[in-house]
């Protein structure tokens, strides 16, 4: 379900973002690029069309972006130590060694070499 949010926020930010840029401004921006669009969205042009665009996918984003933060906090309110103690992958060992052989060789205590010369 993340996944799915996940994609159609990256996708309503392209679309916000390619309707802001084509809104009038000062300094006209991609609406010269657009051709005569005044024709098409009436006779206000399209500054009223790209506003409630922009403003319907922006509350779009908003709601994803909450839907989003509610899900990955659902996700991450288990800790790491409550799923290894649910986790029944981990098993005890059967016995425990009682005592460890060494090699023949290494049984003797070694020398200690002393310097009693003063």
């Amino acid at each position: 379900m993340t996944g799915i949010l996940l994609i159609s926020q990256i996708v309503l930010v392209v679309i916000i973002t390619i309707a802001v840029l084509l809104q009038k401004s000062s300094s006209i921006g991609l609406g010269a690029y657009s051709g005569s669009n005044e024709s098409v969205f009436g006779a206000k042009g399209p500054g009223s069309f790209l506003a409630k665009m922009t403003f319907f996918f922006g509350f779009l984003f908003v709601v994803n972006t909450v839907t989003l933060g509610y899900f990955y906090a659902q996700e991450s309110s288990a800790s790491v130590v409550d799923n290894i103690a649910e986790s029944t992958d981990i098993a005890a060992p059967a016995a425990a060694p009682t005592a460890v052989q060494l090699p023949a060789e290494t049984q003797e205590a070694p020398a200690v070499e002393t310097n009693t010369s003063n």
